[in-house]
Protein backbone atom coordinates (compact mmCIF):
# COMPACT_ATOMS: atom_id res chain seq x y z
CA UNK A 1 0.00 0.00 0.00
CA UNK A 2 1.41 3.20 -0.98
CA UNK A 3 1.88 6.66 1.38
CA UNK A 4 -1.47 7.79 -0.36
CA UNK A 5 -3.69 4.73 0.44
CA UNK A 6 -2.77 4.65 4.20
CA UNK A 7 -3.57 8.48 4.85
CA UNK A 8 -6.38 8.05 3.04
CA UNK A 9 -8.10 4.07 2.85
CA UNK A 10 -11.34 5.38 1.64
CA UNK A 11 -9.65 7.05 -1.84
CA UNK A 12 -7.84 3.93 -2.06
CA UNK A 13 -10.60 1.39 -1.99
CA UNK A 14 -12.99 3.97 -4.77
CA UNK A 15 -9.46 3.52 -6.82
CA UNK A 16 -9.51 -0.14 -6.59
CA UNK A 17 -13.18 -0.39 -7.11
CA UNK A 18 -12.67 1.79 -10.42
CA UNK A 19 -10.35 -0.17 -11.57
CA UNK A 20 -12.61 -3.27 -11.15
CA UNK A 21 -15.34 -1.36 -13.50
CA UNK A 22 -13.02 -0.04 -15.80
CA UNK A 23 -11.61 -3.89 -15.96
CA UNK A 24 -15.22 -5.13 -16.59
CA UNK A 25 -16.68 -2.98 -18.89
CA UNK A 26 -13.46 -3.53 -21.24
CA UNK A 27 -13.44 -6.99 -21.00
CA UNK A 28 -14.94 -9.34 -24.04
CA UNK A 29 -16.61 -12.02 -22.64
CA UNK A 30 -18.61 -15.02 -24.62
CA UNK A 31 -21.95 -17.19 -23.08
CA UNK A 32 -21.96 -19.94 -24.53
CA UNK A 33 -25.37 -22.32 -23.62
CA UNK A 34 -27.65 -23.82 -25.81
CA UNK A 35 -30.54 -22.29 -23.43
CA UNK A 36 -31.70 -19.06 -24.72
CA UNK A 37 -33.56 -18.68 -21.85
CA UNK A 38 -29.77 -19.33 -19.62
CA UNK A 39 -27.97 -16.98 -22.28
CA UNK A 40 -30.25 -14.51 -21.37
CA UNK A 41 -30.28 -15.22 -17.13
CA UNK A 42 -26.16 -14.96 -17.56
CA UNK A 43 -26.24 -12.04 -19.87
CA UNK A 44 -28.49 -9.96 -17.50
CA UNK A 45 -26.46 -11.06 -14.43
CA UNK A 46 -22.77 -9.85 -16.23
CA UNK A 47 -25.02 -6.65 -17.33
CA UNK A 48 -25.55 -6.07 -14.13
CA UNK A 49 -21.73 -6.48 -12.93
CA UNK A 50 -20.67 -3.99 -15.27
CA UNK A 51 -20.05 -6.05 -18.44
CA UNK A 52 -20.40 -4.27 -21.45
CA UNK A 53 -18.85 -6.35 -24.58
CA UNK A 54 -20.80 -9.52 -24.56
CA UNK A 55 -21.12 -11.92 -27.18
CA UNK A 56 -23.67 -15.38 -27.24
CA UNK A 57 -23.03 -18.45 -28.97
CA UNK A 58 -25.58 -21.39 -29.15
CA UNK A 59 -23.58 -24.19 -28.74
CA UNK A 60 -19.83 -25.45 -28.50
CA UNK A 61 -19.16 -25.28 -32.63
CA UNK A 62 -20.84 -21.59 -32.62
CA UNK A 63 -18.53 -20.87 -29.69
CA UNK A 64 -15.17 -22.09 -31.57
CA UNK A 65 -16.47 -20.04 -34.36
CA UNK A 66 -16.56 -16.83 -32.39
CA UNK A 67 -13.67 -17.67 -30.78
CA UNK A 68 -11.62 -17.84 -34.54
CA UNK A 69 -13.19 -14.24 -35.02
CA UNK A 70 -12.07 -12.14 -32.41
CA UNK A 71 -10.03 -12.30 -28.94
CA UNK A 72 -11.93 -13.11 -25.70
CA UNK A 73 -11.21 -12.07 -22.10
CA UNK A 74 -13.59 -15.09 -20.63
CA UNK A 75 -15.63 -17.51 -21.44
CA UNK A 76 -18.91 -18.63 -19.65
CA UNK A 77 -19.34 -22.14 -21.11
CA UNK A 78 -22.34 -24.80 -20.64
CA UNK A 79 -21.38 -28.39 -19.75
CA UNK A 80 -24.36 -29.74 -21.13
CA UNK A 81 -25.20 -29.22 -25.10
CA UNK A 82 -26.43 -30.61 -28.19
CA UNK A 83 -23.49 -30.66 -30.66
CA UNK A 84 -20.12 -30.16 -28.50
CA UNK A 85 -20.37 -30.32 -24.99
CA UNK A 86 -18.06 -28.29 -22.40
CA UNK A 87 -15.16 -31.10 -22.33
CA UNK A 88 -14.79 -31.65 -25.89
CA UNK A 89 -14.97 -27.62 -26.49
CA UNK A 90 -11.94 -27.50 -23.80
CA UNK A 91 -10.19 -30.09 -25.71
CA UNK A 92 -10.33 -28.07 -28.85
CA UNK A 93 -9.36 -25.38 -27.13
CA UNK A 94 -5.90 -27.25 -26.02
CA UNK A 95 -5.03 -28.21 -29.12
CA UNK A 96 -5.60 -24.60 -30.95
CA UNK A 97 -2.91 -22.46 -29.74
CA UNK A 98 -4.80 -19.08 -31.31
CA UNK A 99 -7.31 -20.15 -28.80
CA UNK A 100 -5.28 -21.37 -25.32
CA UNK A 101 -5.14 -18.95 -22.43
CA UNK A 102 -8.78 -17.76 -22.74
CA UNK A 103 -9.85 -18.04 -19.27
CA UNK A 104 -13.12 -20.18 -19.38
CA UNK A 105 -15.40 -21.05 -16.50
CA UNK A 106 -18.05 -23.71 -16.68
CA UNK A 107 -21.27 -23.50 -15.92
CA UNK A 108 -23.09 -26.65 -14.34
CA UNK A 109 -26.02 -28.17 -12.78
CA UNK A 110 -26.31 -29.17 -9.55
CA UNK A 111 -25.43 -33.00 -10.50
CA UNK A 112 -23.30 -32.30 -12.61
CA UNK A 113 -20.65 -31.71 -10.21
CA UNK A 114 -18.01 -35.02 -11.54
CA UNK A 115 -18.08 -33.39 -15.32
CA UNK A 116 -17.37 -29.97 -13.99
CA UNK A 117 -14.42 -31.35 -12.02
CA UNK A 118 -13.37 -33.12 -15.65
CA UNK A 119 -13.52 -29.51 -17.11
CA UNK A 120 -11.33 -28.18 -14.49
CA UNK A 121 -8.64 -30.84 -15.13
CA UNK A 122 -8.82 -30.29 -18.72
CA UNK A 123 -8.27 -26.62 -18.54
CA UNK A 124 -11.15 -24.47 -17.57
CA UNK A 125 -10.49 -21.41 -14.65
CA UNK A 126 -13.46 -22.31 -12.25
CA UNK A 127 -17.20 -23.71 -12.28
CA UNK A 128 -20.34 -22.56 -11.21
CA UNK A 129 -23.49 -23.73 -10.63
CA UNK A 130 -27.34 -22.83 -12.92
CA UNK A 131 -28.38 -20.26 -11.97
CA UNK A 132 -24.71 -18.02 -10.53
CA UNK A 133 -25.57 -16.52 -7.49
CA UNK A 134 -24.55 -12.53 -8.50
CA UNK A 135 -21.59 -12.44 -5.45
CA UNK A 136 -19.65 -15.84 -6.30
CA UNK A 137 -20.38 -14.61 -10.33
CA UNK A 138 -18.69 -11.42 -9.72
CA UNK A 139 -15.58 -13.12 -7.44
CA UNK A 140 -15.03 -16.17 -10.33
CA UNK A 141 -15.33 -13.70 -13.31
CA UNK A 142 -12.84 -10.94 -11.62
CA UNK A 143 -10.53 -13.87 -10.27
CA UNK A 144 -10.68 -15.48 -13.90
CA UNK A 145 -9.78 -11.61 -15.49
CA UNK A 146 -7.05 -10.58 -12.87
CA UNK A 147 -5.39 -14.16 -13.70
CA UNK A 148 -5.28 -13.32 -17.40
CA UNK A 149 -4.31 -9.73 -17.13
CA UNK A 150 -1.25 -12.03 -15.27
CA UNK A 151 -0.72 -14.10 -17.83
CA UNK A 152 -0.86 -11.43 -20.32
CA UNK A 153 1.89 -9.48 -18.53
CA UNK A 154 4.18 -12.79 -18.32
CA UNK A 155 3.71 -13.51 -22.06
CA UNK A 156 4.60 -9.36 -22.58
CA UNK A 157 7.31 -9.87 -20.48
CA UNK A 158 8.44 -12.78 -22.32
CA UNK A 159 8.51 -11.37 -25.67
CA UNK A 160 10.23 -8.45 -24.54
CA UNK A 161 13.22 -10.46 -22.92
CA UNK A 162 13.11 -12.64 -26.27
CA UNK A 163 13.13 -9.47 -28.01
CA UNK A 164 16.58 -8.06 -26.04
CA UNK A 165 17.91 -11.34 -26.71
CA UNK A 166 17.34 -11.14 -29.90
CA UNK A 167 18.91 -7.47 -30.26
CA UNK A 168 21.72 -8.73 -27.99
CA UNK A 169 22.77 -11.91 -30.45
CA UNK A 170 21.81 -9.37 -33.52
CA UNK A 171 24.53 -6.74 -32.06
CA UNK A 172 27.04 -10.23 -31.05
CA UNK A 173 26.19 -10.70 -34.74
CA UNK A 174 27.09 -7.48 -36.01
CA UNK A 175 30.39 -6.98 -34.05
CA UNK A 176 31.58 -10.11 -35.00
CA UNK A 177 31.23 -9.40 -38.74
CA UNK A 178 33.23 -6.28 -38.35
CA UNK A 179 35.64 -8.15 -36.02
CA UNK A 180 36.13 -10.44 -39.40
CA UNK A 181 36.28 -7.19 -41.75
CA UNK A 182 39.25 -6.41 -40.08
CA UNK A 183 40.99 -9.29 -38.69
CA UNK A 184 41.57 -12.87 -39.99
CA UNK A 185 38.93 -14.97 -38.64
CA UNK A 186 41.49 -17.00 -36.57
CA UNK A 187 43.07 -13.91 -34.97
CA UNK A 188 39.63 -12.85 -34.35
CA UNK A 189 38.59 -16.05 -32.93
CA UNK A 190 41.78 -15.27 -30.78
CA UNK A 191 41.08 -11.69 -29.58
CA UNK A 192 37.55 -13.03 -28.26
CA UNK A 193 38.72 -15.78 -26.43
CA UNK A 194 40.36 -13.39 -24.22
CA UNK A 195 43.80 -13.25 -25.66
CA UNK A 196 46.06 -9.91 -24.91
CA UNK A 197 48.96 -9.64 -27.03
CA UNK A 198 48.70 -11.98 -30.54
CA UNK A 199 51.70 -11.91 -32.36
CA UNK A 200 53.55 -14.81 -34.08
CA UNK A 201 56.49 -15.11 -36.28
CA UNK A 202 56.14 -17.21 -39.55
CA UNK A 203 59.03 -18.97 -41.05
CA UNK A 204 57.87 -18.41 -44.96
CA UNK A 205 55.08 -16.38 -46.05
CA UNK A 206 54.36 -14.11 -49.58
CA UNK A 207 53.79 -10.78 -49.45
CA UNK A 208 52.55 -8.75 -51.72
CA UNK A 209 52.07 -4.38 -52.66
CA UNK A 210 50.02 -3.11 -55.28
CA UNK A 211 49.81 0.09 -56.37
CA UNK A 212 47.66 1.92 -58.46
CA UNK A 213 49.69 4.03 -61.33
CA UNK A 214 48.05 6.99 -62.46
CA UNK A 215 45.46 7.41 -59.84
CA UNK A 216 46.91 10.71 -58.23
CA UNK A 217 46.63 12.48 -61.40
CA UNK A 218 43.19 11.30 -62.01
CA UNK A 219 42.33 12.42 -58.51
CA UNK A 220 42.98 15.82 -59.58
CA UNK A 221 40.62 16.00 -62.23
CA UNK A 222 37.92 13.55 -60.16
CA UNK A 223 35.33 14.86 -57.80
CA UNK A 224 35.90 13.49 -54.52
CA UNK A 225 32.62 11.25 -54.88
CA UNK A 226 33.58 9.56 -58.33
CA UNK A 227 37.39 9.23 -57.09
CA UNK A 228 36.57 7.34 -53.80
CA UNK A 229 33.36 5.16 -55.98
CA UNK A 230 35.85 4.06 -58.46
CA UNK A 231 38.09 3.34 -55.86
CA UNK A 232 36.27 1.57 -54.05
CA UNK A 233 35.06 -0.51 -56.79
CA UNK A 234 38.28 -1.32 -57.34
CA UNK A 235 39.22 -3.14 -53.88
CA UNK A 236 35.54 -4.62 -53.94
CA UNK A 237 37.16 -6.56 -56.74
CA UNK A 238 40.19 -7.00 -55.33
CA UNK A 239 38.94 -8.32 -51.71
CA UNK A 240 36.55 -10.81 -54.21
CA UNK A 241 39.57 -12.16 -55.53
CA UNK A 242 41.40 -12.31 -51.61
CA UNK A 243 38.62 -14.59 -51.04
CA UNK A 244 38.85 -16.88 -53.82
CA UNK A 245 42.60 -17.57 -53.43
CA UNK A 246 42.43 -17.53 -49.85
CA UNK A 247 44.68 -14.98 -49.24
CA UNK A 248 44.82 -12.58 -46.31
CA UNK A 249 44.13 -8.82 -47.08
CA UNK A 250 46.37 -6.76 -44.79
CA UNK A 251 45.32 -3.14 -45.59
CA UNK A 252 44.97 -0.73 -47.92
CA UNK A 253 47.40 2.60 -47.83
CA UNK A 254 45.94 5.35 -50.29
CA UNK A 255 45.47 3.51 -53.43
CA UNK A 256 47.94 0.57 -52.32
CA UNK A 257 46.73 -2.96 -51.52
CA UNK A 258 49.02 -5.29 -49.32
CA UNK A 259 47.97 -8.79 -48.35
CA UNK A 260 49.87 -12.23 -47.77
CA UNK A 261 49.65 -15.87 -48.71
CA UNK A 262 50.27 -18.40 -46.12
CA UNK A 263 48.95 -17.25 -42.94
CA UNK A 264 47.52 -17.01 -40.43
CA UNK A 265 46.76 -20.22 -41.48
CA UNK A 266 50.00 -21.98 -43.13
CA UNK A 267 49.68 -23.60 -46.54
CA UNK A 268 53.02 -24.59 -48.58
CA UNK A 269 51.66 -23.17 -52.42
CA UNK A 270 51.28 -19.25 -50.38
CA UNK A 271 53.63 -17.78 -53.22
CA UNK A 272 51.34 -19.66 -56.09
CA UNK A 273 48.25 -18.33 -54.68
CA UNK A 274 49.38 -14.91 -54.46
CA UNK A 275 50.76 -14.80 -57.84
CA UNK A 276 47.42 -16.47 -59.36
CA UNK A 277 45.19 -13.36 -57.14
CA UNK A 278 48.03 -10.95 -58.44
CA UNK A 279 47.33 -11.68 -62.05
CA UNK A 280 43.77 -12.28 -61.48
CA UNK A 281 43.64 -8.40 -60.16
CA UNK A 282 45.80 -6.91 -63.21
CA UNK A 283 42.68 -8.87 -65.25
CA UNK A 284 40.68 -7.22 -63.20
CA UNK A 285 41.86 -3.95 -63.41
CA UNK A 286 41.58 -3.96 -67.58
CA UNK A 287 37.91 -4.49 -67.02
CA UNK A 288 37.15 -1.77 -64.67
CA UNK A 289 39.23 0.59 -67.11
CA UNK A 290 37.06 -0.34 -69.95
CA UNK A 291 33.79 0.59 -67.77
CA UNK A 292 35.05 3.72 -66.39
CA UNK A 293 36.59 4.69 -69.43
CA UNK A 294 39.85 4.96 -67.57
CA UNK A 295 43.46 4.14 -67.84
CA UNK A 296 44.78 3.04 -64.85
CA UNK A 297 47.71 0.35 -64.16
CA UNK A 298 49.08 -1.63 -61.17
CA UNK A 299 52.49 -2.15 -60.12
CA UNK A 300 52.79 -5.35 -58.22
CA UNK A 301 55.93 -6.50 -56.26
CA UNK A 302 55.98 -9.82 -54.12
CA UNK A 303 58.72 -11.31 -52.16
CA UNK A 304 59.17 -14.43 -49.94
CA UNK A 305 60.57 -14.80 -46.76
CA UNK A 306 59.75 -14.25 -42.63
CA UNK A 307 57.44 -12.44 -41.05
CA UNK A 308 56.72 -10.96 -37.41
CA UNK A 309 52.44 -11.17 -37.43
CA UNK A 310 50.41 -9.62 -35.04
CA UNK A 311 47.36 -7.21 -33.66
CA UNK A 312 48.04 -3.74 -32.37
CA UNK A 313 45.65 -1.11 -30.80
CA UNK A 314 43.19 -1.35 -28.09
CA UNK A 315 40.40 0.89 -29.55
CA UNK A 316 41.34 0.24 -33.44
CA UNK A 317 42.67 -3.37 -33.52
CA UNK A 318 45.06 -3.57 -36.74
CA UNK A 319 46.60 -6.68 -37.86
CA UNK A 320 50.02 -6.56 -39.69
CA UNK A 321 53.28 -7.60 -40.62
CA UNK A 322 56.51 -6.54 -39.97
CA UNK A 323 60.13 -7.64 -41.13
CA UNK A 324 62.47 -7.09 -43.81
CA UNK A 325 60.14 -9.33 -45.90
CA UNK A 326 57.66 -6.81 -45.84
CA UNK A 327 60.71 -4.13 -46.67
CA UNK A 328 61.34 -6.07 -50.12
CA UNK A 329 58.43 -6.79 -51.25
CA UNK A 330 57.54 -3.48 -51.31
CA UNK A 331 60.60 -2.47 -52.86
CA UNK A 332 59.72 -4.73 -55.58
CA UNK A 333 56.37 -3.04 -56.05
CA UNK A 334 58.07 -0.20 -56.17
CA UNK A 335 61.13 -0.62 -58.56
CA UNK A 336 58.26 -2.51 -61.14
CA UNK A 337 56.89 -1.65 -64.26
CA UNK A 338 52.88 -0.49 -64.67
CA UNK A 339 50.69 -4.06 -65.61
CA UNK A 340 53.67 -6.31 -64.95
CA UNK A 341 53.90 -8.46 -61.24
CA UNK A 342 58.06 -8.29 -60.11
CA UNK A 343 58.71 -10.71 -57.80
CA UNK A 344 62.29 -11.27 -56.22
CA UNK A 345 64.49 -14.11 -56.74
CA UNK A 346 63.06 -15.76 -53.50
CA UNK A 347 59.56 -15.56 -55.11
CA UNK A 348 60.89 -16.65 -58.31
CA UNK A 349 62.30 -19.65 -56.77
CA UNK A 350 59.10 -20.47 -55.16
CA UNK A 351 57.34 -20.18 -58.58
CA UNK A 352 59.67 -22.42 -60.57
CA UNK A 353 57.97 -24.86 -62.80
CA UNK A 354 54.56 -24.09 -62.73
CA UNK A 355 54.41 -20.00 -63.87
CA UNK A 356 56.46 -18.93 -66.91
CA UNK A 357 59.16 -16.68 -65.24
CA UNK A 358 60.62 -13.31 -67.40
CA UNK A 359 64.39 -12.94 -65.45
CA UNK A 360 64.55 -9.30 -65.71
CA UNK A 361 67.90 -9.04 -64.29
CA UNK A 362 69.84 -7.16 -61.59
CA UNK A 363 67.67 -4.23 -60.43
CA UNK A 364 68.82 -1.64 -57.78
CA UNK A 365 66.65 -1.30 -55.02
CA UNK A 366 66.55 1.12 -52.58
CA UNK A 367 68.64 -0.27 -49.24
CA UNK A 368 68.96 -3.32 -50.91
CA UNK A 369 71.25 -2.85 -53.74
CA UNK A 370 71.15 -4.96 -56.85
CA UNK A 371 69.03 -7.74 -56.55
CA UNK A 372 68.02 -10.50 -59.07
CA UNK A 373 64.22 -9.78 -59.73
CA UNK A 374 61.93 -11.74 -62.38
CA UNK A 375 58.69 -10.88 -64.15
CA UNK A 376 55.64 -13.20 -63.97
CA UNK A 377 53.94 -13.58 -66.93
CA UNK A 378 51.68 -16.60 -66.58
CA UNK A 379 50.82 -19.90 -65.16
CA UNK A 380 52.88 -22.52 -67.29
CA UNK A 381 50.71 -24.92 -69.30
CA UNK A 382 49.50 -28.01 -67.61
CA UNK A 383 51.02 -26.26 -64.29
Amino acid sequence: MTDIERKNPGNAAADGGEFVSQTLKSAAVLVVDDSRVMRAVLTKSLRDLGFTNITEAVDGSDALAKLREKPFDLMLLDMEMPQLNGIEVLAAINVDHHLKGVPVIVISGAEQTEMAVQCIEAGAEDYLNKPPNPTLLRARVTTSLEKKRLRDLEKLRMAQLQAEKELVELEKEKSERLLLNILPGAIAGRLKGGEKAIANGHAVVTVMFADLCGFTALSRKTSPADLVSMLNSIFTAFDLIVEKYGVEKIKTIGDCYMLVGGLPTNRDDHAEAVADAAMEMVEALKKINATNATDLQMRVGIHTGPVVAGVIGKIKFTYDLWGDTVNVASRMESSGMPGRIHVSEQTGKALHGKFAMEDRGFVECKGLGQVQTYFVNGRTPGA
